[in-house]
């Protein structure tokens, strides 16, 4: 299967594939106008204080929906979807720390787990894509760069750390439109946190993301951060909750929510 072939296919499809193991990489520019999400699974013992996180931290955290404890499925977000097998590549914590990465997650599933489906940015670069802006981690086949941030986020419970930004490169006329676009989607991070020098946020050195892959930026583009749904990571590696298991950078989960549902205009 071609990726250009593979990218027209319907969310079901795509995630019929990667369940199959034809799909192993990152997942931006997949199945376009359909929405990504980021996702954390933890035990029900601690997800009432990772909910409360979720809502005190809506910018990097956006809720879609939460599953039933124990249930694998979710079923608003796709009606065959499965949490342990319809990902490209999983991150498995425990006391904070990752011990593996797998591509599915059968062998790791417990019947009290909880699903939390959060907002990604993958899901608004398809209206920047259509404004005629250029994604440039898309046009060099890179995973999106993603930085942790001096940008504290709002503690609850046993849960708190810095805030993770992704990051693209856009000229300055297109940093406006895409800050006009991207506001219409605060489901999914709405628009961005900061402009300009990543000195400001904590960043060093912008050649060397913290997840993802660097990608080229031009003497006539500003870098542009959007709040990052791998934002639970950070805080995990923090929190050192007893177990977690959250996508790998970049590899999110696909649904049959279409990129309209989550726009407010």
């Amino acid at each position: 299967m071609s990726a250009l072939s593979f990218k027209a296919q319907l969310p079901a499809d795509v995630r019929a594939a990667i369940r199959n193991g034809e799909w192993p990489k990152p997942t931006a520019g997949l199945a376009p106008g359909y929405v990504q999400v980021n996702f954390a699974i933890l035990p029900a013992r601690d997800a009432g204080d990772f909910h409360r996180f979720c809502q005190k931290n809506p910018k990097p955290c956006p809720l879609i929906a939460i599953s039933e404890i124990g249930d694998p499925r979710i079923p608003q977000l796709g009606a065959d979807l499965d949490i342990r097998t319809d990902t490209p590549r999983y991150r498995v914590f425990r006391d904070g720390k990752v011990i593996d990465e797998p591509f599915d997650i059968r062998e790791y599933w417990r019947d009290d787990l909880v699903t939390f489906a959060i907002g990604c940015s993958f899901t608004f670069e398809h209206s920047l894509l259509e404004s005629g802006i250029g994604i440039r981690h898309i046009e060099q086949n890179r995973n999106v760069p993603m930085y942790r941030t001096n940008i504290a986020t709002d503690p609850a419970g046993k849960f708190h750390g810095p805030m993770v930004v992704s990051m693209r490169p856009l000229k300055a006329a297109d940093a406006i439109r895409a800050i006009q676009i991207t506001s219409r989607f605060p489901g999914v991070h709405g628009a961005p946190v900061h402009i300009g020098d990543p000195a400001l946020i904590g960043i060093k050195d912008i050649a060397k993301p913290d997840y993802g892959d660097a990608v080229d930026i031009r003497d006539d583009e500003l870098p542009v951060f959007w709040a990052c749904g791998v934002t639970p990571q950070s805080v995990i590696v923090e929190a050192k909750p007893e177990f977690c298991i959250t996508h790998a950078p970049g590899h999110m989960l696909i649904t049959d929510l279409r990129n309209s549902d989550l726009s407010v205009i």
